[in-house]
């Protein structure tokens, strides 16, 4: 045998945590409480939070420091914010009306796929979310991002031993991640969930395990005629600059409506963003894709260290890149993602052309995921909500930030934000806690009545057929 084998090494890892969640599925509702405040001090220590941000820019060359802290502090109070109270242990609701007490019980080992564009604030949001619902976890993060969470780990494990909680509880692999790892880890845990690389959210499809898949993202904005300009402005430039753009939910393109086009890129270009002409427009593109893949050696960089790369004259301070586009898809690559902080623009002649645009974007890719306004027409709003194939409409708030849950929007806390049978997901809303327990339903007997025919097929049989109505009973 072969204990080396990726077979051996992800049975052992399993066994251990099965060891350890068969303990943890025992605790109260206190214990486990404690157990998730544990975790979430581990990362928002301010030192530790330093630490690892710092770690994080420089084992992926991908994102900002400051951002990053502010990333992982803000995504873990906000997830202890959507916790603080939920039960997830023992009975969680009674609908007397109906019969039914609802039990939570524990999932068993979790695996979780992570992406190196957040090698800390992701990991630490599903081992959160996983233990609140009293499971055990085992990490796979990125090859890049997997110093990372090693070294978080560490600290995570120093704040367990503190409070006596179950050993491996939380484990990750101890030798570089591959391929044939991750693959067998999804084969051998109770749930996986995947965020990041759309090839692993295929192969968790195909692995046969309970997979909670999430999809890629391209965010379109659409902004008209009624917006404030300047808000609008303001909220697109913090968006689209946090942590160099690699969030799924940074802007990538915007619709403008045609009246207000060049006064909102004049608010724009005050905030720090320059239009490139055809030729810088041209000169970028073959430098942020290469064989039409984004170049990771450009990705996730400041605008000035992109345009310095490709020895484009812009401002010191400049802030955002912009290219006017005019058509979408594989022949026009800027309708795509570009994980920077390049913004694409396209003209609208009203608000129907503006859906239109936004329809062929989001068929062309990201489509699920998301899409912003900035409009104070609520008919409009509600147009782009019924009308198009997103999951969610971000509406007059910096997109980066509200998607994933925030402090003045009621989305739960997230980094993993589900894109619905678009994208070929099993969930539609953002990945939380209710995604990590099974429930189990008691159910007794309620004063009931039962149904007869002429309940539910009287007004049909008057309309179609007058000759059954008296056979109604």
């Amino acid at each position: 045998m072969n204990k080396n084998s990726p077979s051996d090494i992800v049975e052992s890892l399993v066994g251990k945590a099965k060891e350890a969640q068969n303990i943890f599925e025992k605790y109260n509702q206190k214990q486990v409480d404690e157990v998730v405040t544990a975790v979430a001090w581990a990362l928002c220590k301010p030192s530790t939070n330093e630490l690892i941000s710092n770690l994080a820019v420089n084992s992926t060359g991908l994102g900002d420091v400051e951002d990053k802290v502010l990333k992982n502090r803000r995504k873990t109070l906000g997830l202890l914010r959507d916790l603080k109270g939920v039960k997830t242990v023992g009975v969680i609701n009674e609908f007397k009306e109906k019969g039914i007490i609802e039990i939570a019980k524990p999932i068993g080992v979790v695996g979780a796929i992570t992406p190196s564009t957040n090698p800390a604030a992701t990991p630490v949001n599903n081992v959160i979310n996983a233990l609140k619902g009293r499971n055990a976890i085992i990490v796979s993060p990125s090859p890049a991002g997997s110093k990372v969470f090693k070294q978080l780990l560490e600290f995570i494990n120093i704040e367990l031993e503190k409070i006596k909680a179950p050993k491996n509880l939380i484990q990750t692999f101890e030798m570089p991640v591959t391929k044939d790892l991750t693959n067998e880890l999804m084969l051998k845990v109770d749930l996986v969930i995947v965020t990041g690389s759309l090839n692993n959210v295929k192969q968790a499809a195909k692995s046969g395990t309970p997979a909670i898949g999430v999809g890629q993202g391209n965010v379109t904005v659409i902004v008209d005629e009624t917006a404030d300009l300047e808000d609008a402005a303001k909220k697109i430039k913090m968006s689209k600059i946090f942590d160099n753009a690699t969030s799924c939910s940074s802007e990538n393109s915007l619709i403008i409506i045609e009246e207000i086009y060049n006064d909102l890129i004049d608010c724009l270009k005050k905030e720090g963003a320059t239009l490139l002409n055809n030729e810088k427009k041209r000169l970028l593109e073959k430098t942020l894709w290469i064989e039409g893949k984004l170049n990771r050696e450009i990705i996730a960089k400041p605008a000035k260290f992109i345009a310095d790369k490709i020895n484009l004259s812009v401002d010191s301070d400049i802030k955002i890149l912009m290219v006017e586009e005019y058509g979408v898809g594989s022949e026009h690559l800027f309708s795509g993602e570009k994980l920077s902080p390049v913004l694409t623009l396209y003209k609208a002649k009203n608000f129907d052309h503006a859906k239109e645009i936004a329809h062929k974007i989001l068929n062309y890719q990201g489509i699920g995921h998301s899409i912003g306004i900035h409009s104070k027409t609520q008919k409009r709003v509600m147009e782009i909500g019924l009308e198009l194939p997103v999951c969610r409409v971000i509406v007059n708030q910096a997109h980066t930030f509200a998607t994933g849950g925030s402090f003045t929007n009621g989305l739960p806390f997230s980094l993993s934000m589900g894109c619905g049978t678009w994208q070929k997901n099993s969930i539609d809303n953002n990945l939380n806690y209710k995604h990590f327990i099974n429930t189990t339903k008691i159910s007794t007997t309620i004063k009931g009545s039962e149904a007869e025919l002429k309940d539910y097929f009287e007004d049909y049989c008057k309309k179609y057929s007058p000759e059954e109505v008296k056979n109604l009973k």
